[in-house]
């Protein structure tokens, strides 16, 4: 699971980079050799879906905060406080797992990239 690349990176570094951005994690599922480890893929894949979930989650609470402007906007912004500080959290977890060579699968996502990778 750990096997060192020719780039001197091995299999855990590289998946843990992958959750930087879906920048990353693109490239990896492109290049060899990284795109033939199953572990990469998965983290590759989950970190696209995490980003991907992210986004639409923020959009969401974005139009609720515009629909509600006058009636509860001191509530939504804590709620999208609280909010992003759970991605983070989430997104700490999944990088110091994929540190340690765990396969950590977050709910339906790790589902998704687990299929997306072929895992």
């Amino acid at each position: 699971m750990a096997e060192t690349a020719q780039t001197g990176l091995n299999d855990n570094t590289v998946a843990a980079i992958s959750y930087i951005t879906f920048v990353p994690a693109i490239i990896f599922l492109i290049l060899p050799p990284y795109n033939s480890s199953p572990y990469v893929r998965f983290h590759c894949w989950q970190s696209i879906f995490l980003n991907i979930a992210a986004f639409v989650v923020s959009i969401a609470i974005s139009i609720v905060m515009a629909v509600s402007f006058f009636f509860a906007t001191f509530a939504f912004l804590v709620l999208s406080r609280l909010v992003w500080l759970a991605w983070i959290l989430i997104w700490i977890l999944c990088v110091v797992n994929a540190v340690n060579g765990k396969r950590f699968k977050l709910p339906v996502i790790g589902n998704l990239a687990e299929k997306q990778a072929g895992a």
